[in-house]
């Protein structure tokens, strides 16, 4: 069985961490872009927020909001599906050299 040196020296692995890290910082920069749009909008232009879709009870600021968090679900999805996809695959392949 490989140490725990020999396996962080491993280019899969080193390949699996700066593809995880890469991938999450950028799903994580885009969430926060969108959340970040979402609360500036809020702060600055209410009055955009406000306004009723074809005269009803229902505002433009309900509809971003659901789409802001429908937007979480959507880069976790992103991700699980990229992990399935390929990190599983890297994992399985450092642990069979691994042992």
């Amino acid at each position: 069985m490989a140490s725990w040196q020999e396996i962080e020296r491993n280019p899969k692995f080193i390949e699996l961490v700066h593809k995880r890290k890469s991938l999450g910082w950028t799903l994580s920069a885009i969430m926060l872009a969108i959340y970040m749009g979402f609360i500036l909008v809020v702060s600055f232009a209410p009055n955009v927020l406000e306004a009723s879709l074809g005269g009803g009870v229902t505002t433009v600021g309900i509809v971003v909001g659901v789409l802001v968090i429908l937007s979480a679900f959507v880069l976790t999805g992103i991700y699980v599906r990229k992990a399935n996809a390929e990190y599983d695959t890297l994992t399985r392949s450092i642990v069979e050299e691994s042992k």
